[in-house]
């Protein structure tokens, strides 16, 4: 068992509603065709997969997908969506589960690398995803990059959403590169709030790539989202992808 934090039955059955707009084809689409084309005539396997948001489409596309994850709650919605024989998902963590087969295809999205909560289980996770790649295939993260150009000195507390239903914050520990998310939420009309929080620590690109470097994987190309934006300086995330030598 990973630090990664074990999501609940309660937060599994409304998290498709809570990502309904980052479930939708206009974000979804450019990320589908990256992914196909980066697997190519291969399988791909996703690193927690979560409740198919992305992995159940890619595979209505065509492409073989098998995945990872940590939260039985979570991988039972999934099954709502589709059978085990079409979509394989193995109960585990993704810095060390080994699943049968090899990949063209490892895929980590959605700043799911931040709930590994120590650097050590970060390299293990590269190590993993090169363990199951096919000489020549490619390890993908999509990771955030933290606000800190936001904080002034002495603040350690950075909004991302101020909206009628909900309200949401980093913290910062600049120390061990540990942010938590702060969050909320209006479920109904009476005036009250659900109040969560998650850990994550979060990795610089070039942290990334030290830690590719470790698991044999060479970088390949970085870009700020899926469309394919440059990455610059003032880019809000990346999109990095790392290749297995033949």
């Amino acid at each position: 068992m990973t630090s990664s934090e074990l999501w609940t039955r309660e937060t599994a059955d409304r998290y498709d509603t809570e990502e309904a707009e980052n479930s939708s084809p206009a974000t979804l689409d450019p990320m589908l065709t990256s992914l196909a084309e980066l697997a190519g005539e291969g399988r791909a396997l996703e690193f927690a997969i979560g409740t198919g948001r992305v992995g159940v489409p890619l595979r209505e596309r065509g492409v073989p997908v098998a995945g990872i994850e940590l939260s039985e709650p979570m991988a039972a919605v999934l099954r709502r969506k589709i059978d085990e024989e079409t979509l394989p998902v193995t109960i585990g963590d993704m810095a060390t589960t080994v699943v049968p087969g090899a990949f063209t295809l490892v895929y980590l999205v959605y700043n799911t690398i931040s709930n590994l909560l120590t650097q050590d289980e970060q390299v293990e996770c590269f190590r993993n995803a090169a363990r199951h790649l096919e000489p020549g295939g490619r390890f993908v993260i999509e990771l955030g990059l933290p606000p800190l150009r936001s904080l002034p000195p002495g603040q350690t507390a950075v909004p991302f959403d101020v909206s009628e239903r909900h309200l949401g914050f980093d913290t910062f520990d600049l120390v061990e590169q540990i942010l938590v998310s702060h969050h909320f939420t209006r479920d109904g009309d009476d005036g009250r709030y659900r109040r969560g929080n998650s850990r994550h620590r979060y990795a610089w690109p070039a942290e990334l790539d030290l830690m590719a470097r470790i698991a044999g994987l060479q970088p390949e190309h970085r870009v700020a989202d899926w469309n394919g934006t440059p990455f610059t300086q003032d880019s809000t995330k990346h999109i990095s992808v790392w290749r297995k030598p033949t």
